[in-house]
């Protein structure tokens, strides 16, 4: 995992400020971005798992499934429980079909030794683009926001994730739609920090 300090922390934002002061409410209001100041809470392959149930669905309902599927694994989510789960109990759970399948894929493929998630945050971006992607239910949006959450990589820009690109119009006032092609350039001046500015867009839903 990336590891910056809270000082760190404050000084992207105070960057932030001096390249976009409509940010200003939200740094105010929210403070320094967490993102890369603390190590993940969970494994990685939690993490996964968890972003995988959040695909597509409001934090409440992801959270409510997060919870069963929990349960399910006697309180942790963890390989060894879930791998030898049906699909059929794990649909009881409130995952989909394709939901339930991935996850018992990512299990077994973890079990087995095939993907080891263990090594994971050594690699690069994109090797873990490359290793991923691949999974069955794992696309780039899952990705993302496992570099983003559980590594702590600084400077991912999710411009799919529909609550970033509503988040950037409501920080600039726009009519419209942005498209993520427009936003992807109109983040480049935030770069190295990209996934602060996404956090902060995400934050924007609170304020405006």
């Amino acid at each position: 995992m990336e590891v910056i300090d809270k000082k760190r922390s404050r000084e992207i934002a105070d960057s932030f400020l001096l390249l976009e002061p409509r940010f200003t409410k939200i740094i105010e209001e929210f403070g320094p971005c967490p993102i890369g100041t603390a190590p993940s809470k969970v494994t990685s392959f939690s993490a996964l798992v968890e972003s995988i149930i959040g695909q597509q669905l409001s934090i409440k309902a992801a959270d409510t499934i997060i919870g069963r599927v929990k349960k399910l694994c006697n309180g942790r989510i963890n390989p060894k429980d879930l791998g030898s789960k049906s699909t059929t109990k794990l649909r009881k759970t409130g995952c989909s079909s394709n939901k339930a399948r991935a996850i018992q894929e990512l299990a077994i493929a973890v079990n087995s030794g095939e993907l080891n998630l263990r090594s994971i945050g050594s690699k690069t971006e994109d090797e873990i683009f490359q290793i991923l992607l691949p999974m069955h239910g794992i696309g780039k949006w899952t990705v993302e926001m496992f570099l983003i959450f559980q590594l702590g990589r600084l400077d991912i820009w999710p411009v799919g994730d529909l609550g970033v690109r509503r988040g950037w119009e409501k920080v600039h006032q726009i009519r419209g739609e942005i498209n993520p092609a427009e936003l992807l350039k109109a983040g480049e001046k935030y770069r190295p920090y990209r996934s602060h500015l996404a956090w902060y867009c995400w934050r924007a839903h609170s304020i405006y």
